[in-house]
């Protein structure tokens, strides 16, 4: 098992930028990481991955604005947001992926508004 800490979220507005980090308990570096989202009312999306490679992929949303990276020594998987609009508000969760198996952590808010 692996516990995953989220931190970084907050109040930002339109325009501006976050960074998110999941903190990971244990070497995360056979695990697909993945960013997922879920707004109120709405389904939870999937906003980025990143495979135990490097290989990167996102949601049409969010092409060009986010960032997903990983850094396999400090076990800590981060998402670089620019240009936030209202509509990526919503509670951010770190997944970590591997053979059938999703740990979650526990999410932070991000709250775009002006």
């Amino acid at each position: 098992q692996v516990q995953l800490v989220e931190s970084g979220g907050g109040l930002v507005q339109p325009g501006g930028s976050l960074i998110l980090s999941c903190a990971a308990s244990r070497s995360i570096s056979i695990y697909r990481m993945g960013w997922y989202r879920q707004a109120p009312g709405k389904q939870r999306e999937l906003v980025a991955a990143i495979s135990d490679g490097g290989t990167t992929n996102y949601v049409d949303s969010v092409k060009g604005r986010f960032t997903i990276s990983r850094d396999n020594i400090k076990n800590t998987v981060y998402l670089q947001m620019n240009s936030l609009k209202p509509e990526d508000t919503a509670v951010y969760s770190c997944n970590a992926y591997f053979f059938g198996a999703h740990y979650w952590g526990q999410g932070t808010q991000v709250t775009v508004s002006s």
